[in-house]
């Protein structure tokens, strides 16, 4: 039979537009004052010694300027907190001491490894593909298809894939975007030159995409695990796949697999676990103050030995939620950059299954035995064997 591609075109259309309505903080300061011990002239005609002042009346009446204003911006520094009239009762915190520490990890560690991360993925894809050059078909094409996934299958991946890509272009330049667009020839980010401006207004809309596409990424993942949960719990076939690698170190090396592999599986959990992860508090930072999901999350990891604080402020909440949202979404992207790799370039044969769904019947042979095997009525190889074999030409 000659292999037939179905078209699929992938047009998505989706635009938004939403007022964000940014809050200010008001910071008041505090006057010193100083008490004066007032001095009596003696009066006319008056004889004798006055009487000494109590010693406590003294120390009561000494200046304190000095020391009173130290102790006191002190404790405002810790965050200690006032009283105030209005129904916020968080206005009464006038310096709140976590968002030094905020962003102080955001601007140093979290970009600084996050950036690293990525260009270390880059760099051993790279050497990957040097060495092992790329994966391909052992028996040649046979020159027949089969289906690999269905039209459903194939837009629940483009739906989370293309949100997924336009969420990270966004969300690394909100977070690197300053430092290679907003920066003069001295490293200074705080000259709003031209090129300042205009970062400034790409990563305004930048961010209202962000956050509506955001909504697109977490119906994504709701699907891909409704439609393949069922296929990416582990059987006996996995634990040979890891011991050989996948037979992506060696050539002709083709260990039994299902529909989805050890590797494939591990990356489903990951998706899903750390796409639930960032579209949880990614969700905190869209709707702030409303969504406090780590307070909660702290009080379970306590249960297992953990000593984490469990009574947060509303503001607390945010700043976490926005360095881990970070710190998910970078090494999600890392993972996603190696199976972009692998789907693409890397194997022969691979971007069919979610081109056009159908794929060769030797690459799927060579791939997912046990998968082939069921759909054509064989009997599955054994947990032992290495399909090698199942390279030859398909009939």
């Amino acid at each position: 039979m000659k292999l037939q591609w179905s078209k699929w075109r992938r047009a998505p259309a989706m635009l938004g537009l939403a007022a964000v309505l940014a809050s200010g903080m008001l910071a008041s300061s505090g006057a010193a004052w100083a008490q004066q011990v007032p001095t009596l002239a003696p009066q006319s005609g008056v004889t004798g010694t006055a009487p000494a002042m109590p010693e406590s009346a003294q120390d009561s009446l000494a200046p304190q300027g000095l020391d009173s204003d130290s102790d006191i911006w002190r404790q405002i520094r810790n965050g200690v907190q006032g009283g105030v009239s209005i129904q916020d009762a968080t206005a009464g915190l006038m310096v709140q001491s976590e968002g030094d520490n905020w962003r102080n990890i955001r601007n140093g560690p979290l970009v600084d490894y996050g950036w690293k991360l990525l260009a270390a993925t880059i760099a051993l894809l790279a050497i990957f593909f040097a060495v092992r050059g790329r994966i391909r078909i052992d028996g040649g094409p046979a020159g027949t298809t089969i289906e690999r996934f269905n039209g459903l299958e194939r837009f629940v991946h483009w739906l989370t894939a293309g949100s997924f890509i336009v969420l990270a272009l966004t969300g690394l330049y909100m977070l690197y975007g300053r430092y290679l667009f907003a920066m003069d020839a001295a490293g200074d980010a705080g000259n709003f030159s031209a090129g300042h401006q205009a970062f400034a207004s790409i990563a305004y809309w930048g961010k209202l995409v962000h956050n509506f596409i955001g909504f697109s990424f977490a119906a994504g993942v709701v699907l891909t695990f409704v439609i393949w949960v069922r296929h990416n719990f582990p059987n006996k076939h996995d634990f040979i796949w890891l011991a050989k690698a996948g037979g992506m170190l060696s050539k002709g090396v083709h260990p039994p697999a299902a529909k989805f592999n050890a590797g494939q599986k591990i990356l489903f959990w990951i998706v899903v676990l750390g796409g639930a992860s960032i579209i949880w508090s990614g969700l905190a930072l869209i709707f702030p103050y409303q969504i406090t999901p780590f307070a909660e999350t702290f009080a379970i990891m306590n249960v297992f030995g953990f000593d984490l604080p469990t009574e947060l402020t509303p503001l607390q909440e945010m700043q976490i939620s926005s360095v881990w949202h970070a710190a998910v979404a970078l090494i999600l992207i890392a993972v996603i950059l190696a199976h972009i790799y692998i789907g693409t370039l890397g194997m022969e044969g691979a971007y069919d299954a979610m081109g056009s769904g159908q794929v060769d019947k030797n690459w799927a042979r060579e791939h997912h035995s046990v998968w082939v095997a069921e759909q054509d009525g064989e009997a599955p190889p054994g947990a032992g064997d290495d399909p090698g074999d199942a390279s030859q030409p398909a009939e």
